[in-house]
């Protein structure tokens, strides 16, 4: 009996003995900013994952070199990486060996080494935008210059205009045909406006001319008026009325004077004695 309890007090040390070993030797784990739990590293591999590691990303035909630790994310470099090919974070994809990988996720913990390589490609819908963008500006830069034509071409109308006006008032008699032609040439500006599609800016470049022909062809239009009647004041007609006084005899005025009202004259002859 008493070895039997002896042998039962060993057999307990030695099983004790060996949990208390095995709870010594066990890794100690981490969780790691990605939210996976690992064993944790000594301080020399930590020290060593801090060290910076050269990250080459392709985008395109380019290729942006990168200088980070391990323990830094994907979401890390795309932050690095906007300032390179000036897309947001948020317009990004990165790929490590053909697989997406989230903005969370380590880049030691996904393989990446020194030298390794990603791939960026940029968002669907982003570029879509952008080349609509890109699309719009380039059709109002291209308004914009056909305005501008028809501004310069208005400038040489405007001339033409002043000079007709300074004829005029000088008393000089300018032939019909010249405000025909003037009147033409307006016209067709505004049409050639009214073929101009515009937005935004354009859109109010473009407004602002027509109403600076319009303005054009009020004034000549005016001058045209007064060349036809230079005595008018302010193009309208002044009447001029003259009465006449008239008197009982007729002396001054434009109509005899009235016959008398009867036509046989009687005589009263006085009786002497």
């Amino acid at each position: 009996m008493t070895n039997k309890h002896s042998y039962g007090k060993v057999g307990l040390q030695k099983d004790h003995g060996r949990s208390a070993s095995a709870s010594a030797e066990a890794p100690e784990a981490e969780r790691r900013p990605g939210g996976m739990v690992v064993q944790k590293r000594d301080g020399d591999d930590d020290d060593a994952r801090q060290q910076p590691i050269q990250i080459r990303v392709s985008y395109g035909p380019s290729l942006v070199n990168l200088s980070l630790p391990s323990t830094s994310t994907f979401g890390d470099v795309k932050r690095h990486l906007s300032q390179e090919v000036g897309l947001d974070p948020s317009e990004q994809r990165l790929f490590y060996r053909g697989i997406e990988k989230e903005d969370n996720v380590l880049l030691g913990d996904a393989g990446v080494k020194n030298l390794s390589k990603l791939l960026l490609r940029e968002v669907e819908a982003s570029k879509e935008k952008k080349l609509a963008e890109i699309k719009k500006k380039e059709e109002i830069s291209r308004a914009c210059e056909a305005i501008s034509r028809v501004t310069r071409e208005v400038d040489q109308l405007s001339d033409k205009v002043a000079s007709l006006e300074g004829s005029v008032l000088n008393g000089s008699k300018v032939p019909e045909k010249e405000f025909l032609l003037l009147e033409e040439l307006l016209m067709r500006q505004l049409l050639k406006l009214d073929g101009i599609e515009a937005e935004e800016a354009a859109k109010e470049q473009r407004r602002q001319e027509v109403r600076r022909i319009q303005s054009l062809e009020k004034k000549l239009e005016a001058i045209k008026e007064r060349n036809t009647n230079p005595f008018s004041n302010n193009n309208k007609s002044v009447s001029v009325t003259t009465q006449w006084e008239t008197f009982d005899s007729g002396v001054g005025s434009l109509n005899p004077p009235p016959a008398p009202s009867s036509a046989n004259p009687t005589q009263d002859w006085e009786q002497f004695d």
